[in-house]
């Protein structure tokens, strides 16, 4: 029989399944095949979905299975879409009616499946837009939007709002990630928007793929100029080609050029940038400011809102009508945990693998298994916190060795890392007047939180680190006051590798600025060599 959900129509041969690994042929009949079961359940903020003109600041109750029916090279969600058994004991059983009590109990508005793609559990997608409509609630998703027809119609009455995920706007762009051709996706889209549902699309800009990004904005324009668009910077994830990440200079420049063809472009993976902000596209008046807020997602900063109320979507500038749905509500700080909402969540995986392949682990199942285990003991939040000071994360090596039975190797790394950061501290022991080191990602006026383990690594190198003092809140960070800064006069500064920044383009930003600090004056500014070097991986030390 032939798959009619997803348009790759995978031909599936009785009892087997098709390229996504979720449905099986049973007697003729395509059965869901991991019905109800959730690898993530919990609030967010739209934002970080990412959702930008949708009921700004509003809670939803984020959803989350596993898998994918394409196969892109650097997916940021690669460890849940391609390494998770679906089979998995972490992946909890819920209903729909048990979904929908807990977004009301959690004080949602609506229901958002985000982080890999509703085309893999279109059963269970289905019956919880069903469920969640009941009871007056919202509901959308984030996805590639491969849809059949026949399977789009079934979920459109149900659709409040979704995010697109591009690959391009070309045949090849989606023959590399295992799919057949742009079309569906461009036709899907257009039906989307003529049905009234809130469409926004994310496409990823890599230094090979500019031109037909501006296409894309180009075919976009065609449909309505209002879509906003949001080019997320491509990060290499995974293992992909580290050379094809652009600076956030270069994106800017290609969001600016995009301004001209489309009322909203937006830039992600861009920490500090102001081009995550809404300007009005007639004045230029700022309408509402945004925080990066991890990769892929945003936090509005500050509470002022006022310009896109419900009743009232209007440039305080000019006039003009602002393109927003619903009603906004400030953002508080800390609605959401450490790993939920966006994709701190796929990241901590990510840890917890990096630490296993350097004590030699090589075998996926037990890899798999230490995730399921992590993820039923619930104990991310203390991984968090082993995360963001050294000797704990020492600690932590060995209780993963135990875990896998890997305590030798364990304790070797261990043994080395301890002495190692000891040789280290002793080393500056004596020293008189120990210097003052700001730790910032993307822009110069973007902070990483105090408590994050770039700031312990800049203690344990014998530096004060200045972010204590600067900032508390935000994920990983949030932006800081020029003002602040200069007071604290850092005399070294230091770029994380997380957003690629390059030295010469930090410096520039630097001079715009104006920001008169001595790390600026004596041009001690640093980059870490690797991509990840200061992130979570044992590759801080090693």
């Amino acid at each position: 029989m032939q798959c009619d959900i997803c348009e790759r129509r995978c031909v599936i041969p009785e009892g087997k399944t098709g390229a996504c690994r979720h449905y099986v042929n049973q007697g003729g009949q395509l059965q869901e095949m991991y019905p109800n079961r959730f690898l993530q359940v919990g609030p967010i903020v739209i934002e970080t979905m990412p959702m930008l003109h949708f009921y700004p600041g509003n809670r939803f109750l984020q959803i989350t299975t596993t898998g994918c029916n394409l196969n892109c090279t650097g997916c940021v969600s690669a460890v849940i879409v391609q390494q998770m058994d679906p089979a998995s004991t972490a992946l909890c059983h819920a209903t729909p009616a048990e979904l929908v009590s807990q977004a009301l109990e959690e004080d949602c508005i609506g229901i958002a499946f985000v982080l890999n793609d509703p085309i893999v559990s279109f059963t269970t997608f289905l019956n919880v837009a069903r469920e969640a409509k009941k009871q007056g609630l919202l509901v959308g998703c984030s996805t590639n939007a491969y849809f059949t027809e026949s399977a789009l119609e079934q979920l459109l009455p149900y659709l409040d709002f979704i995010n697109v995920g591009l690959k391009g706007i070309s045949d090849q762009a989606y023959q590399a990630c295992g799919a057949l051709s742009a079309a569906p996706v461009l036709k899907n889209m257009a039906r989307l928007y003529d049905c009234g549902v809130h469409l926004e699309v994310s496409c990823m800009y890599r230094r090979d793929n500019r031109e037909e990004v501006i296409a894309l904005a180009e075919y976009l324009s065609g449909i309505s100029p209002r879509i906003p668009l949001q080019i997320m910077r491509f990060i290499p994830f995974a293992a992909a080609d580290i050379s094809l990440e652009p600076s956030i200079r270069e994106a800017e420049k290609l969001c600016e050029e995009l301004n001209s063809v489309m009322d909203y472009v937006y830039l992600f993976n861009s920490a500090g940038s102001d081009s995550i902000n809404t300007f009005c596209p007639v004045c230029g008046q700022l309408i509402a400011e945004r925080d990066f807020y991890g990769p892929m997602g945003a936090r509005n900063r500050g509470p002022d809102m006022s310009a896109i109320q419900e009743n009232g979507r209007i440039c305080p500038g000019c006039g003009h009508e602002i393109c927003y749905t619903g009603h906004a509500v400030p953002t508080a700080e800390e609605q959401e945990s450490s790993f939920t909402g966006g994709y701190p969540f796929t990241r901590s995986l990510e840890m917890i693998e990096a630490i296993l392949v350097s004590i030699g682990l090589k075998d996926e199942k037990k890899l798999v298994q230490t995730w399921e285990e992590a993820l039923q003991s619930n104990s991310f939040q203390r991984l968090y916190r082993f995360y963001q000071d050294l000797d704990s994360y020492i600690d932590t090596i060995r209780e993963f060795g135990r875990a896998v039975g890997e305590e030798e190797k364990a304790e070797e790394l261990a043994s080395y890392m301890r002495q190692t950061l000891e040789g280290i501290r002793q080393g500056w022991q004596d020293t008189a007047k120990l210097p003052r080191v700001y730790y910032c990602m993307g822009k110069p006026l973007f902070g990483i939180k105090g408590e994050r383990l770039e700031n312990q690594l800049v203690e344990a190198a014998g530096g004060i680190s200045v972010n204590r003092e600067l900032v508390d809140q935000g994920r990983p960070g949030q932006r800081v006051e020029m003002e602040k800064v200069i007071a604290l006069d850092p005399e070294y500064i230091f770029t994380s590798t997380f957003t690629a920044c390059s030295r010469d383009e930090f410096y520039q930003d630097c001079l715009e600025l104006g920001l008169d600090v001595a790390a600026v004056r004596n041009k001690r500014i640093y980059a870490h060599p690797a991509p990840g070097w200061d992130f979570g991986s044992p590759r801080w030390i090693l």
